[in-house]
């Protein structure tokens, strides 16, 4: 039994069950024992890879549809270039590389990073050491600037809250003990105000997720493209709403049970991007249809990109451009799986690669 373990059953000994959110803000953010607290989970010697690490020509062609936004839209100074848990810093570095060339762009640029883990933040400054840098712990901090931003593999992370609907309304997920470890139960059935519109599409037995702290995050910085301008490239995988328990725990590359070793493997959701769009809707600012990730990576010209790397290129190394093309964009790999929402000011069109 982990030490995390052990503290989490002492709590719910003491205290009565807690929420699934309350269980994967400790697992992930634990000061002593929280996942990102902890190590570093990403690339193949950690428990994931995600798209920035598979190619650079994803956070460059991330850099280019942004560069394109600030340049349609007047090419604002200063402005807030921003990335929402950046990770290694490899999107982020990748993007800039890109970004180089587009004159005018760099010079107006102040360069912001949304980070919670002091490990990470330690790593994005060394991946970055080049360039001026800051670091946030939330985007309420960021400057009353235009935001470009970009969020990748961000919002499936955030603590989530599980109901299943009945009769009399929606029961709670929540985990308790059976026989001194840890297991899911069900609370008693109250009114949930915030999924009042999911009657039109659930039944009783369905489960339905529900992240506030998404809405929480998404408003200030939708509130500041809309006021000042900027754009939001939103990558994750889900769908437009979300239906059924989706909760998957990663250890090593592998799926684990989400309630074994609580601390030592990644815990994350499905995105329900419908929530996130409705949650930008109070602040006036627009938002693009979901985009397969495949279909926007095909539009913005991967294709085109990896033909001209290749030129360069034999053999194994051609081998892996050729593979990582196919991961990034293949509907049976991450094409069709992540989706890409766009954030915009209304009276703009949506960022390269989205449809209105």
């Amino acid at each position: 039994m982990s030490s995390l373990e052990q503290q989490l059953v002492a709590r719910i000994q003491e205290n009565g069950p807690i929420s699934l959110a309350e269980y994967m803000s400790e697992c992930l953010l634990h000061p002593e024992f929280g996942y990102y607290s902890t190590r570093d989970p990403f690339g193949q010697s950690g428990d994931f890879v995600t798209a920035p690490e598979i190619s650079q020509m994803f956070g460059e062609l991330l850099g280019l549809c942004l560069a394109q936004c600030w340049l349609d839209q007047g090419a604002p100074s200063p402005f807030a270039l921003v990335e929402l848990g950046p990770g290694r810093g490899t999107l982020m570095r990748d993007l800039l590389r890109a970004t180089a060339g587009v004159t005018g762009f760099h010079q107006a640029m102040q360069v912001f990073l949304v980070e919670a883990s002091p490990k990470l933040q330690r790593e994005q400054a060394k991946a970055l050491e080049e360039y001026d840098v800051s670091w946030v712990a939330e985007p309420m901090e960021l400057p009353n600037l235009p935001v470009f931003l970009v969020a990748n593999e961000f919002f499936d992370a955030l603590p989530a809250r599980q109901f299943v609907r009945d009769s009399d309304g929606w029961r709670e997920r929540l985990i308790g003990l059976e026989e001194g470890k840890l297991g899911f139960g069900l609370g008693s059935a109250t009114d949930q105000p915030a999924l009042a519109y999911r009657l039109e599409d659930t039944r009783p037995g369905d489960l339905v997720e529900l992240c506030s702290p998404a809405a929480t995050l998404l408003e200030p910085i939708a509130d500041r493209i809309s006021t000042f301008g900027g754009a939001a490239l939103i990558i994750d995988y889900g769908d437009w709403r979300s239906l059924g328990d989706t909760l998957q725990a990663l250890r090593a590359h592998k799926s684990t049970p989400p309630l074994e070793n609580p601390g030592k493997a990644d815990l994350t959701l499905h995105v329900d991007f419908e929530f996130l769009a409705q949650s930008t809707k109070s602040t006036g600012c627009a938002h693009s249809r979901v985009t397969p990730q495949g279909v926007f990576l095909e539009r913005l010209g991967i294709t085109e990109r990896a033909q001209a790397l290749s030129r360069a290129l034999q053999g194994e190394a051609l081998d892996t451009l050729i593979a990582a093309h196919r991961r990034l964009t293949h509907p049976e790999e991450m094409g069709n799986l992540f989706k890409v929402l766009g954030l915009y000011p209304a009276q703009f069109s949506p960022p390269p690669g989205l449809l209105s």
